[in-house]
């Protein structure tokens, strides 16, 4: 008799990925997410998308990506590269891309989002995914709100806009964490996000985004909205699609899953030695260290000297508490470049 398979429906559910790229930085980092996804996950059952927007008034010039080694390289590691248009965003505010981005999937089929500076270091099928109940990103410092001397604390801050669109605010607070701790209240990192439509979530994304950035509620007036907005709208719209905390086990996604690195000195930094080696073995094959180089950061830390400098200013197993102190002994040693 066949053993069952432990896993959960919800994981078995076949889904597309996507992420955003365009000419410049991210089309280096769009490279190293695609190889790394490629050698972790052969046998991929869905879709994997390179959503670029598309020129138009919101940007000053076309933002195709503009090496065609690099499309080859893309779609030799098994993405599609599809357009979207730039209604709400554009240059002036790129996050808002990931918003957009969302209406050119499929309509109907779960999708999980990744910023382009993640690793995929394992097989993504291992995630657990339930995309009915949406989720993001835990790996979140308290950025946003910036708390003001005589200014609203964080209740009214974050009340003020689950009102806005007529959401539940208390079950949305952690009641084990203490009243006025940033903690109490829903907020994710958008590196990655994931749900059951990408545009049911696209479309509230960008309702309550532009609301937001265009007639923001008077608790706001101090506060900064870039380069914040998406993270300040993603906890609503995860909320209003039933979604919250422990959407996924600890340690998976941002952990063995994925790494999302941000900056290569911090990956140098801060990341295991396994991670490093996985990252020198994608970056071996000669198509892909020739595109590489002409990346700055990756050329000098990855083929050159730079990310061994950078490691060796810290131990792995004993970082410092807050990711500023570990910018500033880079930044000190000039290391800090993007």
């Amino acid at each position: 008799m066949a053993k069952s398979n432990p896993r959960s429906a919800a994981a078995e559910t076949s889904f597309n990925l996507v992420i955003v790229a365009h000419a410049g930085r991210l089309q280096y980092e769009a490279v190293l997410f695609a190889a790394s996804f490629h050698k972790t996950n052969p046998d991929f059952q869905g879709r994997f998308f390179v959503a670029v927007p598309e020129a138009g008034p919101k940007w000053p010039s076309d933002p195709m990506i503009d090496d065609p080694r690099i499309i080859d390289l893309l779609e030799g590691f098994g993405a599609e590269i599809i357009r979207f248009p730039s209604v709400h965003f554009g240059a002036d505010y790129p996050y808002g891309n990931k918003i957009e981005a969302l209406m050119a999937l499929p309509k109907g089929k779960p999708f999980v989002f990744f910023d382009t500076d993640t690793l995929i270091l394992d097989n993504l099928s291992t995630v657990p995914f339930d995309f009915n109940r949406p989720g993001a990103s835990e790996r979140v410092e308290g950025t946003w709100p910036v708390m003001e001397l005589y200014g609203p604390g964080y209740t009214e801050i974050w009340k003020s806009l689950y009102d806005r669109f007529d959401l539940d605010f208390d079950s949305s607070l952690d009641m084990d964490q203490p009243d006025e701790y940033w903690r109490r209240y829903l907020y994710f990192n958008a590196g990655y996000f994931f749900g059951s439509c990408p545009h049911e979530f696209g479309a509230l994304f960008a309702e309550y985004a532009t609301s937001i950035r265009n007639d923001p509620p008077a608790t706001l007036v101090c506060q900064p909205l870039n380069p914040w907005l998406d993270q300040i709208v993603l906890p609503l719209v995860i909320h209003a699609l039933g979604g919250g905390r422990g959407a996924l086990p600890e340690g998976m996604l941002d952990g063995s899953v994925s790494c999302h690195y941000r900056f290569m000195a911090l990956l140098f930094a801060r990341e295991s030695d396994a991670v490093i080696d996985f990252l020198h073995d994608i970056t071996t094959p000669h198509p892909v260290k020739r595109v590489l180089k002409d990346y700055d950061p990756m050329k000098r830390f990855i083929f050159q000297n730079k990310g061994n400098k950078a490691r060796g200013l810290f131990d792995q197993d004993d970082l410092p508490a807050k990711e500023i102190r570990i910018r500033k002994r880079l930044k000190n040693h000039n290391l800090w470049v993007r």
